[in-house]
């Protein structure tokens, strides 16, 4: 399974997002500076995240984005789901039935093993995903990152964060 960076980037700028005060907002400019990524294309995703209701968008002076929902209730599978899609990685083509050996339709009357297994690889990838809330990665974060690194983090949020602070 190969997913985007598309994936990354929009788990960061949530774990950012939520970190906000209540009513405050972030410029998706100044989100992608945060993650040193391309404007247009964080843009994509947030525009995908927005309409997965994760985040919400602000426009005027003191636009900006911010989470739509409260970071406990967003899950990593949450974020996937909004920039990868919930269509699954494997695609069963019933290969079996082909070739000059393939099974017949009575022979396929349920799913191969190979499917299967790959339909329970998946289950068991998304219910991993959709037990890691946000603020699960937010503890993460805030446990491995320098005092030093926390203050800049906190200032530079102070500085580019538009309404209450």
């Amino acid at each position: 399974m190969k997913l985007g960076k598309g994936v990354e980037w929009s788990a960061h700028t949530c774990a950012l997002l939520a970190l906000l005060p209540p009513g405050a907002t972030l410029p998706g400019e100044a989100l992608a500076d945060f993650l040193g990524v391309p404007s247009p294309y964080l843009a994509k995703q947030l525009q995908a995240l927005s309409r997965a209701g994760i985040v919400t968008a602000r426009s005027g002076v003191a636009g900006g984005y911010r989470l739509a929902r409260p970071p406990e209730t967003i899950s990593l599978w949450d974020v996937t789901a909004a920039i990868e899609g919930i269509a699954p990685s494997f695609r069963c083509t019933e290969v079996r039935r082909s070739g000059p050996c393939g099974a017949s339709r009575a022979e396929c009357s349920g799913p191969c093993t190979i499917a299967a297994a790959f339909q329970r690889a998946e289950e068991g990838y998304r219910q991993a995903l959709s037990s890691v809330p946000l603020t699960n990665v937010i503890a993460g974060v805030a446990r491995d990152a320098t005092p030093a690194r926390k203050r800049r983090i906190v200032a530079w949020l102070e500085q580019c964060a538009a309404g209450p602070v």
